[in-house]
């Protein structure tokens, strides 16, 4: 068992939906305790900077602060992509920018503040940093939140589902659209270098290709599939093409290169894929770029649950005493996995996958000439 008696919270990374319940639940089952619990606005800032936040960076909650916040997107402490304390950015004198180590600072900051433990909600890039920070010293849980599913570990992470229901959503209503016009509408979701979120949707949304990370794709084979469809009757097509697809002998799309502490930006597949599928098979087409309309809105019922028992299985794994680890979805179970096992681990879509089985059953082409 353990002696924890206050402990803080901070989400980190990219949004998604999920993220409000995690706070909810991690606080009810902390207060159930009488433990204290206190919120990190963005990531770790709160503490760094918290004079940038009219509340001081660091908030108490208690039940009453949570009460009503499971369904909403977003998340109440605020969250960035640009927080790691590891490499924090500071500008000097002189306008330039200089990247610092400010790790220790951090550290020394928890201690000061009497907190015992932190639970770190993020994707790959928050829980590397977590396992850092757990080499300095910290005791932490991680808890993982993706919509790309591609946490190593886990077999869900929470705010895939709500990200995949909506990019269903949008797939159904393109297909109205698509065949009035008898247009090809080739749709970009987001997913980064993993396919989960393209292979789900697409699948659900019946598309007649999908294209991901995992196989890179030839797009005149994509082309013939659509103008076969043709043939007998289909005059219109849907395509499914995730940000990180990336053509045979030819590279991803990018809005912006890799630069300082910032990560490359993904972006531009559909338009290309579509300007490429219009020129060889002589049909109009449109692309659909989804976004950041993936990551907002009200999670699915599912994801709320999913969230919520990996708030209140963080909070048990403290009181356990069984630290340094990460929830994960095991199903029928969520349990604590060794933290450092995921880090500088990808999910991808494995080849022999059976989601990928049955799209081909169903006639998919993912642009790779393998026979239906």
């Amino acid at each position: 068992m353990t002696s924890i008696k206050r402990i803080a919270i901070n989400t980190g990374g990219g949004d998604a939906p999920g993220l409000n319940a995690v706070i909810q639940s991690a606080v009810y089952a902390a207060r159930a305790r009488g433990w204290e619990i206190f919120g990190i606005r963005e990531g770790y800032n709160g503490v760094l900077e918290p004079q940038r936040f009219r509340d001081g960076g660091v908030v108490p909650l208690d039940c009453d602060d949570v009460r009503d916040i499971a369904h909403l997107g977003g998340t109440i402490l605020g969250t960035t992509n640009r927080g790691n304390p590891f490499r924090a950015v500071r500008t000097q004198p002189d306008g330039t920018q200089l990247e610092v180590d400010r790790s220790t600072e951090l550290v020394e900051a928890f201690r000061t503040r009497g907190w015992d433990a932190l639970i770190a909600v993020g994707g790959d890039g928050s829980l590397s940093i977590a396992q850092q920070l757990v080499d300095k010293g910290l005791k932490i849980i991680g808890v993982p939140k993706t919509i790309d599913n591609d946490l190593e570990s886990t077999l869900m992470t929470f705010g895939f589902d709500s990200a995949v229901s909506f990019a269903t959503e949008c797939i159904d209503r393109l297909h109205a659209t698509a065949d009035a016009h008898k247009r090809i509408i080739v749709v970009e979701v987001m997913g980064r270098y993993a396919g989960w979120i393209a292979l789900n949707c697409g699948i659900a949304g019946r598309a007649q290709a999908i294209l991901i990370p995992e196989i890179p794709y030839d797009i005149e084979e994509v082309a013939e599939r659509i103008m076969a469809r043709e043939k007998w009757g289909a005059s219109f097509s849907i395509v499914v093409v995730a940000e990180g697809a990336m053509p045979k002998d030819g590279k991803r799309h990018l809005i912006q290169e890799a630069h300082g502490g910032n990560v490359e930006r993904l972006g531009g597949a559909a338009a290309a894929v579509s300007s490429q599928l219009g020129k060889l098979t002589k049909k109009e087409t449109r692309s659909v770029v989804l976004g950041h309309l993936q990551r907002g809105g009200a999670p699915t019922s599912f994801d709320r649950v999913l969230a919520s028992r990996f708030g209140g299985k963080a909070v048990q794994l403290l009181i356990d005493g069984d630290v340094d680890k990460m929830v994960a979805f095991h199903p029928p179970a969520i349990v604590g996995v060794p933290l450092e096992s995921i880090v500088g681990r990808t999910k991808n879509v494995p080849l022999d996958s059976d989601l990928l089985a049955t799209a081909r059953a169903l006639g998919v082409s993912f642009g790779d000439n393998v026979p239906v």
